[in-house]
Parts: structure tokens; C-alpha cells; sequence
């Protein structure tokens, strides 16, 4: 058997290499969404996406011949550092053939290029950060992906696990239905709390798109400096987000939760589009749009995707009214379920929320860390 290689993407072939490799790996897996090649070549690139502006990234490809076998990126997120004071180097975009061997290369050439740039821990995986992709399906694994959410084969468990990560942290997804969210209690809760912290809500207005932006930047971060390896997104990062999402953002379901006047918080949800480009076998653009417009009518779920409130309202329960304001007008538009994720298993005020609606925890994604 020839020898495993592992080497950096350093072309265009490389890079297309690096991005279709997936394909070999979920073939004629039913749950499997095929990515956008357009989005997963944006995320990639080192000069357009604002992340990579304080961070830094190697792409590498395991070979074993002619054949590619894996493949991995490791991370340094200098602005993850800052935030924490931490030494912490990430790996992310792993995929593998079952092979213990090609999964302990490309580990190895992560943990030695992390290793390189002073950190003591590799953790993972995230694509590239945690505002993107992250966490391993770890259960739930007969159940396709929701939009912007990882799935990958179960005997990746084994294999990270096969490397000597341990758990650093779980993340939950709760699935909601329309037809046993409204508890009584659920309602009165919410009325209470809007009464008495003078609460109201609007959705996004796209006439004046870049002024709600501009509040969702005020908010963002300071409503998630305090959640588990939170990063705040630079202001670049969130306006390239906002591009992204111009396109396929229902302005009903943005919603800002406003106190005598004053932006405190917000909830940003997404029709599951995977619903649709499940059927984009190939990951080009056009035909992914033409999947949407075909099977609009299909999408029965909405992801609730970020929800927060400012730290000195988070004792008055407007996060939970958020969620409820959420499955209100997510009915009022159709959609019957919500999957509310994902949530850190220790955000208890999230959790509480999510268990208040009736959720239930659908699947689970597990952050692995290991030292250096």
C-alpha cells in the first residue's frame, strides 16, 4: 500500500480538489446536502473573506498515491485569542475516508501548524470559525442538515475520537412544532414579560436594509460576548454575512426586540433552503436556483439561527419572548416546525426557552479539543 502524503492546497486544481472531495464521501448518502462549490470557494478564499483578515489558515490534502484520501484545514484566530486569552488553534473542513491512519496525517499536520504559531490546544472542528459552520453530528445522523449547519458520517466519532480528542463542548438542536408550542404558560410568560419591560417588536425593514445592519452590529456582539467561545465578528464579517443573506432572507423573521425605544436584541431565521438544495446534486448555482423556485412549497421549517439580547436584559426573559414572537410569525407565514439550534448545552437560559416551547433535542454536534 503506498504511503499516505499530506500536502498544502496551493492551485486552483488543489482547491477544487480540496472542495469536491465531499462528494466522494456522501455519495448515495440520503441525508447529505451538496454545498454551493460558489460558497464553499468564498469561505476558502484568504483574500475576500474578511475572516482570514485576522486569522490565519492552511488547506491540506491527504493523498495516499494518486488518490486523495482527506483533507483539513487548521486555523489560528488571532481574534479568538484576544477575546479569551487563550493559546487555542482550530482545525476545520475534515473529511476523511474510513482510515485511522489518514485521519491521524491530517490531524498531525493541523496540530504541527498550530503547534508552529505558539498554541497549546487544537480544537475543533470549526469552518473556520464559530460564527460558521462548527461542531461534529455526533447524533442525529439519519437526519439531513438544516441551512448552514455541518452533517458528516458517524464514523467520524470515532475517528477524532480514534486521535485522543475528548469533549470540550456539546451544541444542541431543538426541533419545534407549531402544533405544541403554545402552552398556556408559554403565553402568559411572554405577555408578562412584554408588559413589564415595555417591550416591542419589529421585523427587518429592507427599505433601510443597512440601517438594521448597522443595529445588528451594535447588538451582536455584545449580546454573545458571554456564550462559550464566542468571537465577536468584525464589521466586514457582518456585512459580508449580510450580502450573503440578502438573497434568501424572509424579512418577517428578523426580528428586533425593542425596549422604550431601544434596540435590545434580535432573532435572525432562515426558511430551510437545504429542503431544496438537497436535490443540487452537483453544487452549481443556477440549478440550485431553480431547485428553490421549484420546491418552495416544500419548505415546511424555519431555523432559528442567532437569538440574544443585550447582557442587562437577560434576567427579563426577552430572549424567550423572542422565541415566541419567532414561532408566531413563522406560522403566520406557513412554515410548521422550527429547528431552534444550535444551542450550547449549558446556556441554560436558551435551554429553559427551548424546553418551555416543547422542544426536543433532534440532534447533537460535540466540539472536540486536544493539547498540543
Amino acid at each position: 500500500m503506498n504511503p499516505i502524503t499530506i500536502r498544502p492546497v496551493r492551485t486552483g486544481s488543489d482547491r477544487n480538489r480540496f472542495i469536491k472531495f465531499a462528494w466522494r464521501i456522501y455519495e448515495g448518502n440520503p441525508a447529505w446536502v451538496p454545498p454551493l462549490l460558489m460558497d464553499r470557494r468564498k469561505l476558502m478564499d484568504k483574500q475576500k473573506n474578511p475572516f482570514y483578515q485576522h486569522a490565519e489558515a492552511e488547506f491540506y490534502i491527504a493523498e495516499r498515491g494518486s488518490e486523495m484520501v482527506g483533507r483539513i484545514a487548521a486555523i489560528v484566530n488571532h481574534n479568538h485569542n484576544k477575546e479569551h486569552n487563550d493559546r487555542v488553534g482550530f482545525f476545520g473542513f475534515f473529511e476523511c475516508i474510513d482510515d485511522q491512519a489518514v485521519a491521524n496525517a491530517l490531524f498531525d499536520d493541523a496540530r504541527m501548524f498550530v503547534s508552529r504559531h505558539g498554541m497549546t490546544s487544537l480544537r475543533g472542528p470549526l469552518s473556520p470559525s464559530v460564527n460558521d459552520e462548527c461542531g461534529l453530528l455526533v447524533h442525529g445522523f439519519d437526519l439531513s442538515p438544516t441551512v448552514l449547519m455541518p452533517y458528516n458520517p458517524e464514523y467520524y466519532v470515532r475517528l477524532v475520537e480514534g486521535y485522543g480528542f475528548a469533549k470540550a463542548k456539546d451544541l444542541y438542536s431543538y426541533l419545534l412544532s407549531q402544533e405544541t408550542v403554545y402552552s398556556e404558560k408559554f403565553q402568559r410568560v411572554n405577555t408578562m414579560v412584554k408588559e413589564r419591560n415595555h417591550l416591542s417588536f419589529r421585523t427587518l425593514d429592507m427599505k433601510n436594509f443597512q440601517r438594521d445592519v448597522e443595529l445588528i452590529k451594535d447588538v451582536y456582539n455584545a449580546a454573545w460576548a458571554k456564550n462559550w467561545g464566542a468571537v465577536p465578528m468584525t464589521r466586514d464579517e457582518i456585512d459580508a454575512l449580510a450580502a450573503d443573506l440578502k438573497p434568501v432572507v424572509v424579512p418577517d423573521l428578523v426580528i428586533f426586540a425593542e425596549s422604550k425605544g431601544k434596540t435590545i436584541g434580535f432573532a435572525l431565521s432562515l426558511p430551510d433552503i437545504n429542503v431544496a438544495l438537497k436535490y443540487n446534486k452537483k453544487g452549481r448555482l443556477l440549478p440550485g436556483l431553480f431547485q428553490l423556485f421549484l420546491r418552495k412549497k416544500e419548505i415546511n421549517l424555519v431555523r432559528i439561527i442567532v437569538l440574544g439580547v443585550l447582557p442587562e436584559y437577560l434576567n427579563t426573559g426577552a430572549g424567550g419572548v423572542l422565541f415566541y414572537e419567532t414561532a408566531v410569525r413563522a406560522k403566520r407565514l406557513g412554515y410548521g416546525y422550527g429547528e431552534a439550534g444550535w444551542i450550547l448545552e449549558d446556556n441554560t437560559r436558551m435551554v429553559k426557552s427551548a424546553e418551555m416551547m416543547q422542544g426536543a433535542i433532534t440532534k447533537r454536534y460535540r466540539i472536540f479539543e486536544k493539547p498540543v
